[in-house]
């Protein structure tokens, strides 16, 4: 009985053991750049990445990559054995080209595939991602402002492609600047904040399921008031990180 209780214990301890020394190896990578070592302080990516179950192996689509801070770190730890999507939409790849140019350069990471799609109908092969991953972009997706160049999308259709992409128990990681409490939308379009509860409600609505939500970006002083860009709050907004599945 001992040897059979070790056994077990050993069977679902290993997997995690090499996990976390996966994710440690890729935020030590010397191959990353120095800004993004700046930024680790205030992404805290190890324990991001541990509650999300990022493992070796894994195929992850990584929405709206921007400049591909996360790509990066996902990359070093699905290693050869998996692959990073690294999605954007004609504006994001727009705005982080020089970004984008930089982190791509000389072939660097070889196991990610950089995707253009209409972010309301993202044709991703279904059933094919373990994790798919929005940080600090979901909000994006209710902003309006074709001034700036910057199209509506159609939500359910948006939502609707992540469904079909994930693999059965596949998983969906949003993390997304807080705005005060009872507001929805209409925050997006004046500060870039989607309320943790609007956001939530939003996700459930379209058939997704929170399974559980990590407190580690929380900051109580934010000021909701202030756009995120403001220098005030910049990079130190209160910030929700919720895991859900499908339902």
């Amino acid at each position: 009985m001992k040897t059979l209780t070790l056994s077990c214990l050993l069977l679902f301890t290993l997997p995690a053991i090499a996990a976390d020394a996966a994710i440690e190896k890729s935020i030590a990578s010397a191959e990353r750049s120095a800004g993004d070592r700046e930024r680790d302080a205030r992404e805290k990516p190890a324990e991001v990445l541990a509650f999300a179950g990022v493992k070796p192996g894994m195929v992850i689509a990584d929405i709206f990559a921007g400049g591909g801070y996360y790509t990066e770190l996902f990359a070093g730890v699905v290693g050869d054995g998996g692959k990073v999507l690294a999605i954007n939409n004609l504006p994001y790849a727009t705005y982080d080209k020089d970004a984008i140019k930089a982190r791509f350069t000389e072939g660097r990471l070889k196991n990610v595939e950089r995707r253009l799609v209409e972010a309301s109908y993202m044709n991703i092969a279904p059933g094919s991602v373990d994790l798919a991953v929005i940080v600090m972009s979901y909000h994006d997706v209710y902003w309006l402002d074709e001034k700036s160049g910057w199209p509506e999308i159609n939500a359910t259709g948006f939502l609707d492609s992540i469904k079909r992409m994930l693999k059965p128990g596949g998983k969906l990681l949003i993390i997304d600047h807080n705005a005060a409490a009872g507001t929805g939308k209409e925050a997006v379009a004046k500060l870039h904040r989607l309320n943790e509860e609007w956001a939530k409600k939003s996700l459930e609505s379209n058939g997704f399921v929170l399974e559980k939500s990590y407190d580690g970006l929380r900051n109580p002083q934010d000021q909701f008031d202030k756009g995120v860009f403001d220098p005030a709050v910049k990079g130190k907004t209160d910030r929700y990180v919720h895991l859900y599945r499908v339902k």
